[in-house]
């Protein structure tokens, strides 16, 4: 019988959702960043540092850069799930898969780290 493999959630289906919600709520900042640049009476390197000095920004910014970690990390374990797994626990795929996966959620950690430090590191 086929073990049923599950994501974040454990479940498929709620990984999916975080995929979806992940891609309303980059589409949303997407929006909102492209309308803030819109009403920017000038587009410079100043108005944009002031843009996100402020504190609403910063928080939508936060708000996508974790959308877009649940996002890449729902879609790389599928990847990996699918592509690099195997029915056998002590294969090489298994190995591979995990050092990939391992690989993956540090880069995505990494990353959200290095995006809060810019958000309020330096102001």
């Amino acid at each position: 019988m086929a073990e049923q493999i599950k994501g974040l959630s454990k479940k498929g289906i709620l990984d999916w959702r975080i995929q979806r919600v992940s891609s309303v709520l980059l589409a949303a900042y997407s929006v909102l960043l492209l309308g803030s640049i819109i009403v920017m009476p000038e587009f410079d390197f100043e108005a944009w540092r002031s843009l996100f000095l402020t504190t609403w920004m910063q928080m939508a910014t936060l708000i996508a850069l974790l959308a877009i970690a649940a996002h890449a990390w729902t879609g790389m374990w599928t990847i990996g799930t699918d592509y690099l797994s195997s029915q056998n626990a002590g294969s090489k795929a298994n190995r591979l898969r995990y050092v990939y996966q391992s690989i993956c959620l540090l880069v995505l950690v990494t990353y959200v780290i290095w995006g809060i430090r810019i958000l309020w590191g330096n102001q």
